[in-house]
């Protein structure tokens, strides 16, 4: 088999599979999807930037604490 049917069948494959995402078992979640809104995406972005500052404050926090608390014992 040459490097071009190699090819060939290889492209063939990989077409095959993208035809059939939407046949498949996350097909319907796919054709139900739809694109945000512009106030729910504001309210997305929102919430995961005040997830983000809190892991990074509880992070800190902790830091903090490993690095200042051992001094005192």
């Amino acid at each position: 088999m040459s490097i071009e049917e190699r090819a060939s069948e290889v492209q063939d494959n990989i077409e095959s599979k993208f035809r059939s995402i939407g046949k498949g078992r996350y097909g319907r979640v796919l054709r139900m999807a739809r694109r945000p809104d512009r106030n729910e995406y504001r309210r997305v972005v929102m919430i995961t930037g005040i997830g983000v500052l809190i892991i990074g404050a509880v992070g800190f926090a902790i830091m903090w604490l490993m690095n200042y608390l051992p001094g005192y014992f």
